[in-house]
Order: C-alpha cells, then structure tokens, then sequence
C-alpha cells in the first residue's frame, strides 16, 4: 500500500479517536486483519464512538504517516463513501505530540498557568503550548463531555465579562450537572449577539437530541439574558436566582451587625421552606419584620425579595430545577482566574472562542483534588461524575475519546 505523508489540513469531524494503546497500535496497524478486529471490538464496546453507519459495513481505505509522529495512520472508507481516520487516543489531535508528554502541562493550565511558564519548565516554545490547548475548543462541548448519559433538564446561564485585547467581551456560559456545557464569547450585551452565543449550546445539543428541550434555567434577575432563553427555547421555565437577591441585601445590610444576623436568618430560614405554602409564609413574615425593623436602602432590599414570591415559587414546581447560582459561580470563578492569570483574551474572535471552549473541557476533565474524588464515589471530574463512565485511566486520553468525531455525532442506537 503507498504511504502518504498526512497534512495538516483539519479532518473535520471525520476523526474517529479510539482507546487503543501504543503497544497494541503498532502491532495492528499494518495488519489489515487484526485492525478491523480491533476496530469492531472497540464498536461493541463504544458504538457512540462511530458514525450512525458503521454498521453497515465499512472497509479499509489507505495508509498515511504522520510527518509529525513517524506513525502510520489508517483510514477507513463507510458504505455512503465518506472517509474517517482512526486515531489512536495516545496521539493528540492533529498528530502534534503523545498526551503522556502534555497531560502533565495541560492539566497545570486548569489552574491559569501561563504558557511561558509551561515553555520553560517543560519545553518546547509558549505558542506551541497555546496551540495545542486551543485545539482542544474545535471539539463540541456537549457532544465530547455528554457521552453516556442524557443531557441535563435543568441549566444555569449567564455572562462572564472579559476583554480581547481591552475590549469587553461577555462568554456566554451555560452550566449543567456540574459541568460547563456553553462558553461562547459574544461581542456585545445585546440581544442578538447573546442569542447566537447562547444558540451554540442548542445546536450541539439538539445533534445528539434532535428534540432536546431544558425544562427550566436559572438566571440573574436581566431581562436581556431570560429573554435570550425564551426565543432559544420557548417553554423553558426560568428560575430566578435566590442567590443574587440575597447579595444584594448583604452588600447594603452587612455593616448592621446583629440586625444582619436576623436578616441573614429569616431570609435563609424562607429558602429553606419545605413548600411553596410555607415559602409564602415565611416570606409574608419576613415582609411584617422588615416594614417594623428596617429602614432605607436595607428595607428597600427586603421589600423587592418579597415581591419576587410568585417567581421564586416556581421552583417548587420543577424538583430538579436550580434555585440558586452556586453551581455555575464555582465554575466562573474558576474561569475568571484562568484568565486573570494569562491576561485576558487576545487575538482574532475564532482563537478566543476556541480558547473558552477549551478551558470549559479542561474544567469538564481534568482530576478533581483526592479528598474530592473521595467524595463522588470514585469518579474523577465532573464528565466522569456526569457520564458514570470513563474510557481511560489517563484524563487526556479520556477526554480525546469523547471527543471522537469532534463530539458531533449522530444519535446512534445501540449495538446489540
């Protein structure tokens, strides 16, 4: 068979990256036989791998080797005629290096290491670092961390603000089952440009779930970003987050001392009602309190979380619904010190946009501390927490297999 040197021009999603390790990969490579039959084992175990198809029938197309690795790359041809390479999951995309050789570097990146730091203590140039953490943001987001499990019902969104090159940007971020599912930068507030931003979430949902539809999402108190929700998804419920009515009582009620210790109590003491019957009480009391105790900006605080009942209370119609913020706060402090620590967003609107999304999968994957894998029962991320599910001891290599197609595969059902 005639070798080709592989390009470096983008396969698309037609990509197939599977758990095969280098020891067993040289050995089939050349070997027709033994690579389809690794190939099919690898289809009864992880169908949503494969392209809908696969079934069908597939046969082997040709030999390429990468300039970059010195390996034999296979690709295989499906009965509709489209071609796919199978990359092994110990090569990262684009053949640029081994993970064993920058899982270590990646992993440090969660933490907003810079690059220059990763160059000099591991080598190799901080562009060449840059460049393989962005292509890490072509894989889609929902389809690589949502592999064996449903896509969550219930969301969190809102905007984080940042700069390109000074400019103020807002990363539209959406949030669910404690992984980050959105990260789109939009270039302005505006209706439009959040919609799309917000839009890239439903289009990379609805390719595994055509009819895919969240039940509710929980935002801050603007109109701009519910109403963004409403157009994308018109019978999503939005919940109003408790959280952020409560801060600002805080931040106007805290030098009060013992008068803010009662506040926090009876407040905290209405969230924590069993029912939306007890809700209203609770909230009913808390207005009598404020109108006799409080006065000013404080009562003013008070007063405006009391009108909100009917729309707190409609958490008490969806169980699973978020009635606070916390799950996505913990995700964009994470996000605001990543970017702090490499100063900010630079370069064309594209690289950014890959550079948020990759951060997001970072946070989807890389391990948790040991105390917190403790406490989930063993899994070590939230994708793994999320899924029950991890394709390989090595947190790179997972990830790179659930990004397999680029994570844009079809509903496939499963292999008998």
């Amino acid at each position: 068979m005639t070798e080709l040197l592989a390009t470096q021009a983008s396969r698309g999603h037609r990509t197939l990256c599977l758990p095969i390790t280098e020891e067993a990969y040289r050995q089939i490579v050349r070997v027709p036989a033994a690579f389809r039959c690794t190939l099919d084992d690898c289809f009864r175990q992880y169908p949503e791998l494969f392209p809908a198809n696969f079934a069908q029938g597939y046969q082997l197309k040709d030999e390429r080797v990468s300039s970059k690795q010195r390996l034999p790359i296979r690709r295989i041809l499906t009965r509709d005629g489209i071609a796919y390479s199978v990359r092994p999951s110990f090569l990262m995309p684009y053949l640029t290096a081994r993970t064993d050789e920058v899982q270590g570097p990646l992993f440090l990146r969660k933490f907003g290491v810079p690059f220059w730091a990763l160059a000099r203590v591991f080598g190799g140039n901080p562009m060449a670092w840059y460049r393989r953490e962005c292509a890490l943001g072509r894989l889609s987001l929902v389809g690589t961390t949502v592999r064996q499990a449903e896509i969550p019902a219930h969301l969190l969104a809102d905007e984080h603000h940042q700069t390109i090159d000074g400019a103020k940007t807002y990363i539209a971020t959406t949030v669910a089952g404690g992984c980050c599912l959105g990260a789109e930068p939009a270039e302005s507030a505006g209706t439009d440009d959040l919609k799309a931003a917000y839009g890239v979430f439903k289009d990379e949902a609805r390719v595994l779930a055509p009819k895919y539809a969240p039940k509710t999402v929980n935002t801050d108190g603007w109109s701009g970003t519910q109403a963004d929700w409403k157009a994308l998804f018109p019978r999503v419920v939005i919940l109003l987050c408790f959280l952020h009515a409560w801060l600002k009582i805080r931040d106007r009620a805290k030098h009060l001392k013992e008068t803010f210790t009662e506040v926090s109590r009876r407040v905290w003491e209405a969230y924590h009602a069993p029912d939306r019957r007890c809700f209203a009480q609770r909230l009913r009391s808390l207005r009598r309190w404020a109108m006799g105790h409080l006065g000013g900006i404080v009562r003013e605080a008070v007063l405006n979380l009391c009108s909100k009942r009917p729309r707190y209370s409609l958490a008490y119609r969806h169980p699973g619904g978020h009635r606070t913020s916390n799950m996505l706060d913990r995700q964009m402090r994470g996000m605001n010190r990543y970017f702090d620590h490499g100063l900010h967003l630079h370069g064309s609107h594209e690289s950014c946009r890959w550079h948020c999304r990759a951060w997001a999968l970072l946070w989807n994957f890389t391990p948790w501390h040991p105390a917190t894998t403790r406490k989930n029962q063993g899994w070590r991320c939230p994708a793994e927490r999320l899924n029950q599910h991890r394709y390989s001891d090595c947190w790179l290599q997972n990830l790179l297999i659930s990004g397999s197609m680029g994570g844009y595969r079809s509903p496939h059902p499963q292999n008998p």
